[in-house]
């Protein structure tokens, strides 16, 4: 039987940040919002299961969460890697439905790409390609994750970067919308030669993550506090059915130079958000 696992807040904090004192009661506070003890309870009572295994577990028997799926006859059917990219409402459980549909329909060959903090999750980690998004990229990380763009397995990407935030926009008012859509995947998707895949996922967080968003920005606090709740807001994602819509692949030829990188970014998050 395998050595249980376990969330450990304190260790994590003197890995990211070994010079910086952290007082117990912000230790105390972060395990609550992580919740640390169900998820300990969790990590001892599914010490065999790893990747997408344990993904299902956790969607189906722990959040008991559903989907459904609209456009899986979109997916190519070649071994041609691809490129999958989706708007990212939830932060976290989207990213482990959409690993699980993917890896469904193409034989389980796909990583993720998530902030290298999920790391710690240890079972999931074979699913994960990190990247730092807090202080400098790790070598091992930067190398490890241009070798994935090389290899031939599929690649999960969400290029907002963030999960959605409640932004009025001209014309519809208040919605839950990505922020800017960063452009290095189109980069990567012209130099690799990959199609990208679009994907829209319908799902949003609770009203209180949105307004924390918002005074965080009103008060001009740089830190992303909101963040943190973002296990809280998978546990109060539980018993919830979600859809996905998967649109049809754009081929990597049509990102050509009579638009900047950028504007072919905003040109496939329209297409997402059109789904």
């Amino acid at each position: 039987m395998s050595t249980p696992l376990k969330i450990d807040i304190p260790a994590t904090l003197r890995a990211k940040a070994p010079h910086t004192y952290v007082p117990p009661f912000v230790i105390r506070w972060l395990e609550r919002i992580v919740h640390v003890k169900q998820m300990n309870r969790f990590l001892a009572e599914h010490t065999e299961e790893r990747d997408f295994e344990f993904a299902r577990v956790l969607m189906q028997d722990e959040l008991k969460c559903s989907f459904s799926t609209e456009g899986t006859d979109n997916i190519p059917k070649s071994d041609t890697p691809l490129l999958f990219v989706s708007n990212h409402p939830l932060g976290g459980l989207d990213g482990i439905i959409l690993a699980l549909l993917l890896g469904e329909q193409r034989n389980y060959n796909i990583r993720l790409i998530v902030n290298d903090l999920l790391m710690n999750v240890k079972p999931l980690a074979g699913i994960f390609a990190p990247v730092n998004k807090v202080g400098k990229q790790n070598r091992d990380y930067a190398r490890q994750y241009e070798q994935l763009w090389e290899s031939g397995m599929d690649i999960l990407t969400f290029p907002a970067g963030a999960c959605s935030r409640l932004q009025k926009i001209k014309g519809e008012g208040w919605v839950v919308r990505d922020l800017e859509w960063q452009k290095s995947f189109i980069r990567h998707a012209v130099m690799y030669k990959r199609d990208i895949v679009p994907i829209y996922f319908d799902g949003r967080n609770s009203s209180f993550f949105y307004k924390l968003a918002l005074w965080r920005k009103r008060l001009h606090i740089r830190l992303n506090i909101e963040m943190l709740y973002l296990p809280d807001e998978m546990y109060k994602a539980t018993g919830k059915h979600f859809s996905v819509k998967i649109g049809k692949p754009i081929p990597y030829t049509t990102f050509d130079a009579s638009k900047k990188p950028a504007e072919w970014a905003q040109y496939v998050k329209d297409i997402v958000y059109s789904l």
